[in-house]
């Protein structure tokens, strides 16, 4: 074939040089239940003209977060971004080199960046802040990982509030690292059952606030007690809006702060890509993986910008490395900082209100709903309802009524048994009519 132009006997040459007495020998390490057994259920040939409009009926299937009520959130966040972000990114001083590993060639990618970090610094409260990593989910993989070089010790406790699917990022990480993970059960106020698992071997304890069911909490306590037994507070935010209003990682005494930047800047886009923030205290910046930026100026006096610690697989040797993501997100970070730009300290202290306003609304009208529960006791944008019938039967119904009620909270963790449960979001896109929409037409389905 012209494509794939190596023989049975090729290949059978090749796995005996390593070693392996078959192609699947290369796959173990894969779990069976992310290995696919067959082929796609798709056509296996088809012309450019046919794919094309199979393809664009799919498309026309979905439907826009914009064309109706929406209330989803649980990690990826429907905001309004200005026309301006995408016009300013596309400016040439942003064009230069995408791989910034040549300062002279390379100032405004290198400037944008730094822009990038300095406000992840301030946002989340901490001295330093990394040029972005892929997501949310692999920056909070990778400061477990960084606390366990840090403490020297192998076991991190992980909230019950976390995202279950950071949580599963994580446990893939850590299971290759030799880091034992103490994951505990799904709960909407986890606070306490996060001190009561700490102790003199935990190297970390990572807790999410505003947590995966909404609530908002001041985690200084937990942060005492982790400092007590000598363990790092890592602070997971998925909401980065919510920098606007609540406190920040640093003044409840996180030593590691990571988020999901997505709602500043960048769009649902179907669910990436997107970009992970991550900070931490000065005395940890070594540690920290990713690549950071720093100010200098050049033979002349003139103020440059350069790669000032990357330590990564590609610049150092590999058991050395502090990491093995290798690039960051830097279009969206672009975006991210244009946006933050734009907004300012005041614009965005004024979103977080107005993100909050409309959640009380929302509540509001959920709650005078007959059979619904509202579960979640203080909150930013987004909270957990339950309800008397099954989550994922009732958004089912009011989507084929134009509504997309939310997520169910069983599609992120199925085995937590909370199949009633419903997670809701309202942003400053969210109308007062697809408030009432939603309360009339839930009522009426759970009538």
């Amino acid at each position: 074939m012209r494509y794939l132009p190596l023989t049975a006997d090729d290949r059978a040459g090749m796995l005996d040089v390593i070693g392996a007495a078959s192609i699947d020998d290369l796959f173990v390490d894969v779990p069976k239940a992310a290995q696919r057994a067959g082929l796609v259920d798709l056509p296996l040939l088809a012309g450019e003209m046919e794919v094309e409009r199979e393809l664009s009926a799919l498309a026309a299937a979905n439907r826009t977060a914009g064309s109706g009520p929406f209330f989803c959130g649980a990690g990826a966040y429907r905001h309004h971004v200005p026309a301006s972000v995408d016009h300013i990114i596309q400016r040439s001083e942003f064009l230069t080199s995408y791989t910034p590993y040549q300062p002279e060639i390379a100032q405004g990618t290198l400037q944008c960046l730094f822009e990038f970090q300095t406000q992840v610094a301030a946002l989340t409260g901490l001295d330093v802040a990394n040029a972005s990593m892929y997501d949310g989910s692999t920056a909070t993989a990778e400061a477990v990982m960084m606390a366990h070089r840090v403490t020297r010790r192998k076991k991190a406790v992980l909230s019950g509030g976390l995202h279950p699917h950071y949580r599963e990022t994580t446990q893939t990480l850590a299971h290759v690292a030799g880091v034992d993970l103490t994951c505990l059960a799904a709960a909407v106020d986890a606070e306490a059952a996060v001190i009561d698992a700490i102790d003199a071997d935990t190297a970390c304890v990572v807790v999410q606030t505003p947590n995966v069911f909404g609530t908002a909490t001041d985690v200084t306590a937990i942060a005492q007690a982790a400092h007590a037994a000598g363990a790092l507070l890592i602070v997971v935010t998925t909401e980065a809006i919510s920098y606007g209003l609540l406190k920040s990682p640093g003044e409840m005494g996180a030593d590691i702060a990571v988020a999901e930047g997505q709602s500043i800047g960048n769009a649902l886009n179907f669910g990436g890509p997107y970009v992970g923030l991550f900070a931490a205290r000065e005395k940890l910046v070594r540690q920290m993986p990713g690549r950071l930026c720093g100010e200098t100026v050049d033979a002349d006096g003139r103020r440059g910008f350069v790669l000032t610690l990357s330590t990564r697989e590609q610049h150092i040797r590999r058991d050395k490395a502090t990491s093995n993501i290798c690039t960051n997100s830097g279009l969206c970070a672009l975006a991210f900082t244009i946006h933050m730009s734009l907004l300012g300290e005041t614009g965005l202290r004024r979103l977080a209100a107005i993100n909050h306003q409309r959640a009380r609304e929302l509540k509001t009208a959920l709650a005078a709903v007959p059979g619904v529960e509202i579960l979640t006791p203080r909150f930013f944008n987004e909270f957990a309802i339950r309800l008397p019938k099954n989550a994922h039967a009732v958004v089912g119904e009011l989507a084929r009524r134009n509504i997309i009620a939310g997520v169910p909270f069983a599609r992120l963790d199925p085995k937590a048994g909370l199949d009633d449960v419903l997670l809701v979001c309202a942003t400053e896109t969210t109308l007062p009519q697809d408030i009432a929409a939603f309360a009339q037409q839930l009522s009426e389905v759970l009538a």
